[in-house]
């Protein structure tokens, strides 16, 4: 019996095995490509030339053209592969070798002192990218000063970079003309794909705190003034969960996941501890999380790079169906002991390629073989869709890329 790609995904949350193990590549802004690799990629696989087309140009990520999906094997899509379908949606610019390249319509860098800056619809400097560099940084944080006024969140957010430089679906503008552009275009994408869909939300609380305040003075508030940190979660859940509902209000029957976001780890472990987790994130995550399910019968993923072994029981408990990117190089994250541990609980998404030093630095042959180890340990059972870990960055070599869906495909 033939099983599609969306049923192969799904298979996997029942912790069942399928004919092969699922395959996500550019889902998600965290499992993608860098759109300085596209042409050689192409060129390697023997593919046709295709216009580079910069999705997530914070990240600097590409669309993926179908052919190099079905040449992958590849089970996900992204739920806004479905908008920015006409030339006039994009127009051309340049990435750091010289390659030429398409952004969103929406999103104009300008040149400015040796770099390139994005500003704000105040004209605020929000983000930049200096010469050399091979993506965009944060340069503005909102509630950074202790004068600004931290009444409007919403109204920071239009300072934030993360929060105000879109990828497609893009601004598609508030009131019912929007909200039907957004169901219309996801209905479109799932009479034309069978490929689970992933719907990308963010939700973000931790990390939306480390954007306006900054990290430092962020968690410098979690441990000195809880009350206040309590007040502006409240604030921002109330947000989530109002664009929760008008986001999958349009698209709830058209995906198959939702991605909520929060890197809450590090290399060495958690950003904050258990009970920290407990008191300020994980009521607010399970009340975001129950809701989704409650208005779409979605599953729930969450972006959580780092160590997060620690927090993993009571991320479970809060509901979540799956993590990704499963950083099995930060501590605590062995990928034999996570599936021993917990691989009856929770959907590991990733894991499958070490990006930190295995992808980039290894020869084909040690990407190969790393890559079969880790599908024998995490595939078993099922609950597991393999994607390397995080973005495929610009070093990597493509013949490392090939060689790591080579050993997926022989792994079948």
């Amino acid at each position: 019996m033939t099983i599609t790609s969306r049923e192969r995904v799904l298979k996997a949350f029942d912790f069942k095995t399928s004919d092969r193990v699922p395959v996500d590549f550019s889902g998600h802004r965290s499992s993608g490509l860098s759109a300085l690799l596209v042409r050689k990629l192409r060129n390697a696989m023997g593919l046709r030339p295709s216009p580079v087309k910069v999705y997530d140009p914070v990240q600097q990520l590409a669309i993926l053209d179908e052919d190099v999906l079905d040449a992958f094997g590849i089970d996900t899509i992204e739920l806004g592969r479905g908008f920015a379908l006409e030339d006039k949606d994009w127009h051309p610019w340049v990435l750091p070798d010289g390659t030429e390249c398409l952004l969103p319509e929406w999103v104009k860098p300008e040149r400015e002192d040796k770099r390139w800056i994005i500003r704000s619809e105040s004209g605020r400097i929000i983000a930049q990218m200096p010469d050399g560099a091979q993506f965009f940084e944060q340069v503005w944080y909102p509630f950074f000063d202790e004068n600004s006024d931290k009444s409007d969140i919403r109204a920071a957010m239009k300072e934030s970079m993360w929060h105000t430089v879109a990828a497609p679906p893009g601004p598609l503008g508030d009131g019912p003309d929007g909200e039907k552009l957004l169901r219309s275009s996801a209905e479109k994408l799932r009479r034309s794909t069978s490929r689970a869909i992933i719907g990308l939300f963010g939700g973000n609380l931790l990390e939306t705190g480390q954007m306006l305040y900054r990290n430092d003075q962020f968690l410098l508030m979690l441990a000195l003034d809880p009350p206040a940190v309590h007040d502006f979660l409240d604030r921002l859940t109330e947000i989530h969960l109002e664009d929760l509902e008008r986001f999958l209000g349009a698209v709830g029957n058209h995906i198959d996941i939702i991605l909520f976001g929060d890197d809450l780890g590090m290399q060495s472990g958690p950003q904050i501890s258990p009970e920290m987790y407990r008191e300020f994130f994980k009521p607010r995550h399970q009340m975001m999380w129950t809701r989704a399910k409650e208005l779409a019968g979605v599953k729930v993923m969450l972006h959580c790079c780092g160590g997060v072994r620690e927090l993993l029981p009571d991320l479970i408990d809060a509901g979540l169906d799956t993590i990704n990117p499963v950083q099995i190089t930060a501590r605590g994250m062995e990928a034999d002991q996570l599936k021993k541990d917990f691989g009856r609980e929770i959907v590991f998404w990733g894991g499958g390629c070490d990006t930190q030093q295995i992808l980039n630095n290894g020869s084909p042959e040690e990407v190969y073989r790393h890559v079969k180890r880790q599908l024998e340990i995490l595939s078993p059972g099922g609950g597991f869709v393999f994607q390397q870990v995080h973005n495929i960055l610009p070093e990597v070599p493509v013949e490392n890329i090939q060689a790591m869906f080579e050993g997926v495909r022989d792994f079948r």
